[in-house]
């Protein structure tokens, strides 16, 4: 059983993935419109990523006797520079959910419940991965700098990343 006060925060988190997931969104437009597929295909991937861990909060809040609740969100930023901002900004952006997840970790610590510090634990390792996942592409991006077929060459590897649903548990 969830506190509310455990609740209050899943809540707010559900709703910060979903904005995560407008993030992307935006940010696949932007790439669609740079005549970017790879990028576009890659942020895509992550706007999905988002929403099914925007389910899986909801859906443990759910089964946890807690009540998910919709909060309002904010409007993403829709222009950008270059791809390599973009990255930087995923980078930042990923940074802050690793801290959101880290927070919701010490609440449930705090409040004694093993089950949602069992839960917390996925999403905090997938957060690594995350991050070092933003890391190379960025590495690679400065790299490149302004060559323009070494931009070409990182979108058509970014354009084989496919979407692996989450598994259930």
């Amino acid at each position: 059983m969830l506190n509310q006060k455990l609740v209050d925060a899943l809540n707010e988190q559900i709703s910060f993935e979903i904005y995560s997931a407008l993030i992307y969104k935006a940010m696949q437009a932007y790439f669609a419109a740079e005549d970017l597929p790879g990028m576009a295909n890659w942020t895509n991937i992550q706007f999905q990523e988002e929403m099914a861990h925007a389910e899986k909060l909801f859906n443990f809040v759910c089964e946890a006797g807690g009540r998910a609740k919709m909060l309002a969100l904010n409007e993403p930023r829709n222009e950008y520079e270059s791809p390599l901002e973009v990255f930087e900004i995923i980078l930042q952006h990923e940074q802050i959910v690793t801290g959101r997840f880290n927070t919701l970790m010490d609440l449930a610590q705090q409040e004694k419940n093993h089950a949602a510090q069992i839960f917390l634990q996925w999403f905090i390792t997938e957060q690594v991965e995350e991050e070092a996942s933003v890391g190379h592409i960025i590495a690679q991006l400065k790299r490149i700098k302004d060559d323009g077929r070494g931009l070409l060459m990182i979108d058509q590897e970014l354009a084989k990343r496919v979407f692996t649903p989450i598994a259930a548990g």
